[in-house]
């Protein structure tokens, strides 16, 4: 059999050896190449696995000085992203008032000044003069109306006049005037309203919704409007459909279009085309994975593509290509992408491990931050960043 076979070889056509050698040329660089990725190049290690046609990666960046969920991540005017309060890993009750700093150029977290007052479930929000405002919240036991300024010329925090009604799980939206619309939550469930004026430190009673709610989603409009839609309420005993429309001319709450699909702890959406992507959230049903557009130009509600995962308590942030990025929650151990101009969402690859309650922040280089908690019920201080592919940066 041996010398059979290398008869046969022996009397091969030229063009056939040939075919063999650049067969076996073009098997040395690929093995080559590979050897390259996987000595050579750091990055490669730190990006989790992507599916086919990912729209962008994830990386490991720097770990936040204390494990933390629950907490509230801020973009300030100089680049650095501000994370406060939260819970801890020691304790289900464990609450911070420590926060702490994280620099983009780096990729480092920095301790800055402590609050007065613990806090979790907790709204924090950006003034037009560069400060924070941190409202209510719970210290575990009891709710909050107290309020805080943090500083980061100084690094420190400074109390400011307290809420009339203490809330946590509400939200906080900065008006165009410059003052802070604070809505809703939870001691019990409210429908009252307040605002927060920077340029004396003195909340004011405004109008109240017409709806009670917790865990809703508040919305600026273009027209300076807010949406708030959805949440929940222990008086209807139930998710809500309903929103309405805050005008800071008048001071007064107006119904608008229900939506299809009563949900709480959903995530809210301006996009570019002016549409409120509403996404997900909790059911009487179970955890959602619907989405609905808000028009304002109409005052209704259409469906658009379904989550490819089911989640709830999860965070979304606008892209600089003008999708939408939606990460973890409960529900899997995931992020996807939603295309306004096909209505339709795409896997990236994972996030390693599973989130909720984790921040979402994007930052001045068009990467999303995201500062975690692993939504199996364990507490991490990692930190992860979300990058577009290159041929997704095209901006919208």
């Amino acid at each position: 059999m041996k010398t059979a076979c290398t008869s046969q070889i022996a009397f091969l056509k030229p063009r056939v050896l040939m075919g063999f050698a650049l067969y076996a040329t073009a098997l040395v660089l690929v093995f080559a190449a590979i050897s390259s990725v996987v000595a050579g190049d750091n990055t490669a290690m730190e990006l989790s696995e992507s599916p086919a046609h990912a729209p962008g990666m994830w990386k490991v960046t720097g770990d936040l000085g204390t494990a933390r969920y629950l907490h509230k991540a801020t973009l300030l005017p100089n680049g650095q992203v501000l994370a406060v309060g939260g819970l801890g890993s020691n304790n289900p009750f464990e609450v911070f008032a420590s926060a702490e700093l994280y620099e983009s150029e780096t990729g480092m977290w920095t301790e800055t000044g402590n609050m007065s007052t613990k806090r979790w479930l907790h709204t924090a929000t950006l003034l037009l003069n560069g400060q924070v405002l941190v409202a209510g919240g719970d210290m575990s036991p009891g709710y909050l109306a107290s309020a805080e300024l943090y500083d980061p010329a100084t690094g420190m925090w400074t109390a400011t006049g307290s809420m009339s009604t203490t809330r946590e799980r509400h939200t906080a939206t900065l008006l165009p005037n410059g003052k802070v619309l604070v809505a809703g939550g939870v001691s019990p469930t409210l429908s009252s309203a307040e605002l927060y004026d920077p340029a004396t430190g003195v909340w004011t009673a405004t109008g109240s919704m017409t709806m009670a709610r917790a865990r809703h989603t508040a919305t600026l409009l273009p027209n300076g409007l807010v949406l708030v839609a959805a949440g929940s309420s222990d008086i209807t005993g139930g998710n809500l459909t309903s929103a309405e429309l805050y005008d800071p001319e008048t001071g007064v709450w107006t119904q608008t279009g229900s939506l299809a699909t009563a949900r709480s702890s959903a995530t809210a959406t301006l996009l570019p085309n002016g549409l409120v992507l509403v996404a997900a959230g909790d059911s009487a049903q179970g955890v959602l994975k619907s989405a609905e557009l808000y028009n304002p130009a109409t005052g209704m509600w259409t469906a658009t593509g379904d989550l490819i995962t089911p989640r709830t308590e999860h965070t979304a942030a606008l892209l600089p290509n003008g999708q939408v990025l939606v990460v973890g929650g409960f529900g899997g151990r995931s992020a996807e992408q939603y295309d306004p101009a096909t209505g339709s969402w795409t896997a990236t690859n994972n996030l390693k491990p599973a989130r909720s309650h984790q921040t979402e922040t994007l930052l001045p280089n068009g990467q999303v931050l995201v500062s975690e908690r692993d939504s199996t019920y364990g507490v991490t201080a990692r930190s992860q960043l979300y990058k577009l592919a290159p041929e997704n940066l095209d901006i919208q």
